[in-house]
């Protein structure tokens, strides 16, 4: 199994899905194409990174979910909701 599942866009880009193990849901990081935002990806699905961080419900604190993703590891930033937060864990595989 792999960390990240790639799904191609109709606008020529890429949305690049992970499972995440903080809040339970997956986050699709936009890479190429026309859509915003957008993500720049290492292109690796074993171990992904993504800049930048991604955001998740920014305007509810009650479940939000703020983390950076390098080399197949999560960070989870201060300002999530959930119990994972200032945490450093691997990402999952991906189960789609």
């Amino acid at each position: 199994m792999a960390k990240a599942k790639v799904f191609e866009t109709s606008d020529g880009g890429k949305s690049v899905w992970i499972e995440c193990p903080g809040c339970g849901i997956v986050h699709a990081f936009k890479v190429g194409g026309s859509a915003q935002p957008k993500w720049d990806w290492n292109g690796s699905v074993d171990k992904p990174t993504f800049n930048p961080s991604m955001l998740v419900n920014k305007d509810d604190p009650k479940s939000r979910c703020h983390s950076f993703i390098r080399h197949g590891i999560i960070q989870f930033l201060p300002d999530c909701h959930h119990e994972l937060k200032n945490s450093t864990v691997e990402l999952p595989d991906i189960d789609l």
